[in-house]
């Protein structure tokens, strides 16, 4: 009987040739992988994160603090009034400058604005308003103030607090209310209207802004150039999830849709850059009013319509309010015909 023997150095544990080229293969495409998907990771959580700040400060603007008031800049009268919303979760602070009648015009101040609204100028305004006679009330949003838990929510709140706004006036006054509104302020305008009856005689919307998500991802792209998708999408998802309320809640297609009680004078420039004008010149056909009006100012842009034509613009928005004879009806709305 023979046997065989085994060298020293052989054996089953001695790694052979091909083990010796795959081990660090394996070792290299774990470590390629695992910064594959860490990268992935880091890019996915930078998008999100991007997203969802763009969400964060969409509800909550700069707001420049007040500059001046209505004695100091035209030499008005006035007192400070303060003022719940309708729904009674905001008080709004204001001014109100009496006149010689019993007709207010209340102005609605855009988006990252207060009562000033500075750019317009709102003062040059009020002051021709109170020599027509009207009484005038300018106050702030609620997410205005600086110590104010409020945000901004697209017309949603805003709604509430110039439905307050109104209501206040009903109580020093029982003569026509008008409104007039400025980007999102004129939105604003149009979503209260839904809501309240017989209780407004007029309006005047100047650089009308709806929160819609066209207007949204415009006013994004202008800021960044991010592509329509993902961005909008992740950006309406962010948005409830960050402050409590939905994009969805803004009825930015009734809004759009509906023939208003009241004449309405919509004002807009061809180089509105944050909301294009089209969406305002087919607002304007749904008016059944014959007292509404459309001016489009040609090469004129967000919220400087005053500035492109001073005195055109005063002129043609006095006739209009000074013109009003019809009185607000509630036209198939399905709504209260007081507050």
């Amino acid at each position: 009987m023979s046997t065989t023997s085994l060298s020293p150095g052989t054996g089953s544990l001695q790694p052979t040739l091909e083990q010796v080229v795959t081990r660090p293969l394996l070792r290299k495409k774990r470590l390629v992988f695992t910064i594959l998907t860490s990268f992935l990771i880091l890019c996915t959580s930078l998008l999100l994160g991007f997203h969802a700040y763009i969400a964060w400060t969409l509800a909550r603007p700069h707001i420049d603090p007040l500059h001046s008031d209505p004695m100091r800049a035209v030499g008005l009268p006035y007192s400070s009034v303060t003022f719940p919303s309708l729904n009674g979760t905001s008080n709004l602070d204001g001014w109100f400058i009496p006149g010689k009648s019993d007709k207010t015009v209340i102005f609605s101040h855009g988006y990252g604005g207060n009562r000033e609204e500075l750019w317009v100028p709102i003062y040059n305004l009020a002051r021709e308003l109170h020599l027509q006679n009207y009484n005038v009330l300018m106050f702030d949003y609620g997410y205005v103030h600086p110590n104010s838990k409020r945000i901004m929510t697209g017309g949603i709140q805003e709604s509430q607090e110039l439905l307050g706004a109104i209501h206040y006036i009903k109580q020093v006054s029982s003569g026509p209310i008008y409104i007039w509104g400025f980007s999102m302020g004129a939105g604003t305008a149009l979503q209260t209207a839904l809501l309240s009856g017989n209780d407004i005689s007029g309006m005047i919307l100047d650089s009308t802004f709806l929160l819609n998500p066209d207007t949204l991802y415009h006013n994004m792209k202008q800021v960044v150039n991010v592509p329509k998708f993902p961005s909008l999408p992740l950006v309406r998802l962010f948005f409830p999830l960050l402050n409590g309320v939905s994009l969805q809640e803004v009825p930015y297609n009734k809004v759009t849709s509906t023939a208003y009680p009241m004449p309405i004078f919509f004002i807009h420039g061809t180089e509105d850059y944050k909301a294009p004008y089209g969406m305002v010149e087919d607002m304007f056909k749904q008016q059944k009013d014959s007292e509404s009006k459309l001016w489009i100012i040609p090469k004129a842009q967000h919220e400087l319509l005053y500035r492109a034509e001073p005195k055109t613009y005063m002129r043609r928005t006095m006739n209009f309010l000074n013109g009003i004879t019809t009185t607000p009806m509630q036209a198939n709305l399905g709504i209260p015909s007081s507050l």
